[in-house]
């Protein structure tokens, strides 16, 4: 995956993008504007399942300002992708008892929107929720899902035995062959694949998949040989694991990228690869996040720059490796900056340099709500915090211990904003 140049595609998609709505116009503290904004996990920090955390609530009452509005621009970040953007608003505004728009939420796969060099190829799909009008909206032209492909292949899913076609179960009955069905014709020849996020029959998704890979995205075809690069693969939302109600954490969609990655180099002997991994902790997707902010801050006429972003989250491998991730992006792009003797000035800087030199740093603060130490107390010293020793983390993203330590551990959300609020002396 290359950062560096989907970054840069990037760059032209957001400069196009039409600004987001309004969270409402808040009060700010002592009359001047934020120079902070905030990225908000769900699930783990805001709510666990369809349970409202309590300290949610609170952090939000004293977000807002005394017309109901927020006063710092705040974004929803989330790993989560079986949703429509619409409907995780809704979701969230019923949640936290105040308005939220589709705008600022950002779900594992909206980054996908700024891949547009696959926007108009025949793309299998594969997830649960609305996968076919998420990729519509997302600016896929040609989908195919899963169950489509399943369908026009009948052969091809043979796990399930109440699944597979009636017609060759009475066939193999009666030991004949006649009641083969007839061979798929004018089905699209798929060009990529995107994984939305983990789908409901695991087995199914994987056979499908492989089998569109190996195939070279005609799976109704003979194998005569593994084509290798194979067709491209885009894939949101790494998360091994995640929050609900449940004590223990559950499998995320990581864990069927794991069954995945390993089951084609069982049967090939090579690595799967992706053209691009996005969610967190992609860097790609805080980008995003910090256009949203500095857009939502834009339109409620803050006009001083956005500085500092904190990002609060329940999952050192996602929340806060994506958090450091992208700050040591910051930094790196500030060093570069200054190398090539940008000055902090609006007449040295064209409208893109002015955005890139605005947002300093994106500090990460973790929360005990969720798969971080659940229901444990925060520990008093440095030395007794997790490192988190067992790497859950994706397979190209390789361990750095350094990026699992977030820069804050505090006990719920409500405390990490009033920490954002003392180290930006905000009332």
């Amino acid at each position: 995956m290359a950062l560096r140049g989907c970054l840069r595609a990037g760059r032209g998609a957001l400069r196009g993008a039409g600004p987001p709505g309004p969270p409402g116009r808040g009060c700010s503290a002592g009359g001047r504007p934020p120079a902070f904004g905030f990225l908000f996990d769900i699930d783990g920090v805001l709510v666990r399942g369809s349970q409202v955390v309590p300290a949610a609530r609170e952090a939000f009452r004293r977000l807002a300002g005394a017309g109901g509005g927020l006063r710092v621009p705040v974004v929803f970040l989330t790993n989560a992708g079986n949703c429509l953007r619409a409907a995780k608003a809704r979701e969230l505004s019923q949640a936290l008892g105040l308005q939220v728009s589709p705008e600022q939420v950002i779900l594992s796969h909206s980054p996908l929107r700024l891949f547009s060099q696959f926007h108009q190829k025949c793309m299998l799909v594969a997830g649960q929720g609305p996968v076919e009008e998420n990729a519509h909206n997302l600016g896929f032209k040609h989908v195919v899902t899963i169950e489509a492909l399943r369908k026009a292949y009948p052969l091809l899913d043979m796990v399930d035995q109440s699944r597979r076609p009636k017609e060759l179960v009475i066939s193999r009955h009666i030991g004949g062959t006649s009641g083969l069905p007839p061979p798929t014709t004018g089905f699209p020849t798929i060009e990529g694949v995107i994984l939305f996020g983990e789908p409901v029959r695991w087995e199914t998704s994987l056979q499908l998949i492989i089998d569109v890979l190996l195939s070279n995205g005609s799976p109704g075809a003979e194998l005569e040989e593994i084509p290798y690069p194979h067709l491209p693969v885009l894939a949101c939302n790494m998360d091994l694991l995640w929050m609900a109600e449940a004590k223990m954490p559950r499998f995320g969609h990581g864990t069927f990228l794991l069954c995945l990655e390993n089951i084609y180099k069982k049967v090939t002997g090579r690595e799967l690869k992706y053209e691009a991994l996005i969610g967190k902790p992609s860097t790609v997707t805080y980008r995003y996040a910090e256009y949203l902010i500095n857009e939502q801050a834009k339109k409620q006429g803050w006009n001083s720059p956005i500085r500092r972003l904190y990002a609060i989250g329940d999952n050192p491998m996602s929340d806060v490796y994506g958090a450091n991730l992208y700050n040591n992006y910051l930094k790196s792009a500030q060093r570069n900056q200054v190398q090539a003797g940008v000055k902090r000035s609006p007449q040295a800087a064209s409208p893109q340099t002015e955005d890139r030199l605005a947002v300093e740093s994106c500090k990460s603060i973790l929360v005990c709500t969720g798969v971080y130490r659940h229901n444990a107390e925060v520990p008093s010293k440095p030395e007794e915090r997790n490192t988190e020793t067992v790497f859950h983390g994706h397979r190209d993203f390789g361990f750095d211990p350094s990026l699992v330590e977030a820069s804050y551990i505090v006990q719920d959300v409500n405390e990490a904003v009033q920490l954002a609020f003392k180290k930006e002396n905000w009332s």
